[in-house]
């Protein structure tokens, strides 16, 4: 949807609500150049933690560990 400034100054409330209820995005026209009007979209929690390494040296030696001395059968 395309608008002029003075058709959002009048109905800028409507015109916002449709953005966020169709994600469809405005262009205002101003001054011969174009302005978007767009519904961000938030990003999931699990996209906003960093990565981090969880393992320090190589994975394939924790292959290699003993834990029969840390095993305790329970009776």
């Amino acid at each position: 949807m395309t608008v002029t400034a003075s058709k959002l100054r009048e109905n800028v409330y409507q015109i916002l609500d449709s953005v966020l209820e169709t994600g469809e995005a405005v262009e205002v026209v101003r001054k011969g150049r174009v302005l978007r009007i767009v519904a961000d979209t938030p990003s999931s929690r699990l996209a906003r933690l960093k990565k981090r390494d969880c393992i320090r040296g190589s994975p394939d030696d924790l292959v290699e560990i003993d834990w029969s001395k840390e095993w305790i059968p329970q009776v």
